[in-house]
């Protein structure tokens, strides 16, 4: 635990009393908003000294009273989600579409107005507007929304995430969350998603796996993994006020050059928060297995094998 002097711990008192003035609810709600506002500094200030490698996970848990566990549970996760807006256009490039048949399953027919949550630069937007939907698109990261944007310009952009989605109540038939569940923290953003659709509307969820049955996908898999192996639940419950799961999985390719490939590695998050010298050899071992293996040598069109998992679930 750190060592907290008297005059910081007076000082603290002394801010909290200045904001509060009363200890009725008006103070309440202005006590609720400066933590909100503090919590938001604290986050930045952790985000610039790990971005500039000037503190260990172990030297701020302990600024922030808590073990180096806790603070890497805290806020490692949402760093790492964060650091895509460094990345988008790497992200754009290198990342997989999804297949048409996945809206086909997911979106119900009925359905016109659909949010896009957590919508990065548009990979699966672009499929429900080109489906004639009125499509919201919702994203946390400033550079993914300016990609975003850029890239799809019939969607509705708006700044927000799963836990505070800019939507009014019962305002969309469907909500889509491609490759961004895991990032969420589900015991608010399940209520909220459930706020903003309309009694029987489907919250749908979707990842693109790589097939490791493909040999050289698993040594690709091998060679990121050797730094963090990110678990993933790819088949999650989402509980009330939603029904049963009902799941589905496809398995396709899509084509990628080279460039392409290494994009998509350079735009892991994993990839992303590494130190510069673990980032740029972890990326030479890549180019080295495109170079050396015997299914990929020689080949300026890489053949990725994906299964793209869907989950479909209906608010009562």
């Amino acid at each position: 635990m750190p060592v907290i002097s008297m005059g910081e711990d007076e000082q603290a008192g002394r801010t909290a009393d200045d904001v509060a003035v009363e200890g009725d609810l008006a103070a309440l709600r202005r006590l609720t908003k400066t933590i909100s506002a503090m919590e938001t500094r604290r986050t930045a200030i952790i985000e610039e000294l790990r971005g500039q490698g000037r503190a260990s996970w172990e030297e701020i848990g302990r600024a922030c009273g808590m073990t180096r566990q806790g603070a890497t549970r805290r806020w490692s996760r949402r760093l790492q989600a964060g650091s895509f807006g460094i990345a988008a256009e790497a992200y754009h490039r290198g990342r997989p579409g999804y297949p048409l048949s996945s809206i086909e399953w997911l979106i119900p027919r009925s359905a016109r107005r659909v949010l896009d949550l957590g919508a990065g630069t548009g990979k699966f937007t672009r499929l429900l507007v080109d489906a004639g939907l009125k499509v919201f698109a919702v994203e946390p990261s400033e550079g993914m929304r300016a990609r975003l944007s850029a890239s799809v310009p019939a969607a509705v952009v708006r700044e927000g995430s799963a836990e505070h989605i800019p939507l009014q109540d019962g305002s969309v038939d469907a909500v889509v969350v491609a490759q961004a569940w895991h990032w969420v923290d589900p015991d608010l953003a399940v209520p909220e998603v459930a706020r903003v659709l309309v009694p029987g509307g489907t919250l749908a969820l979707v990842w693109n796996i790589r097939d490791n049955d493909e040999p050289w996908v698993a040594d690709l898999d091998g060679i990121l993994h050797q730094h963090t192996r990110q678990a993933i639940d790819t088949q999650p419950s989402v509980g009330e006020p939603f029904g049963r799961p009902e799941r589905l999985e496809i398995r396709w390719t899509q084509v990628m050059t080279r460039a392409e490939l290494l994009d998509m590695v350079a735009s892991r998050s994993y990839v992303i928060a590494l130190p510069d010298l673990d980032r740029q050899r972890l990326l030479g071992e890549v180019e080295e297995l495109l170079d050396s293996h015997p299914d990929l040598k020689g080949r300026s069109e890489i053949t990725m094998p994906y299964i793209t998992r869907c989950t479909r679930v209906r608010r009562h």
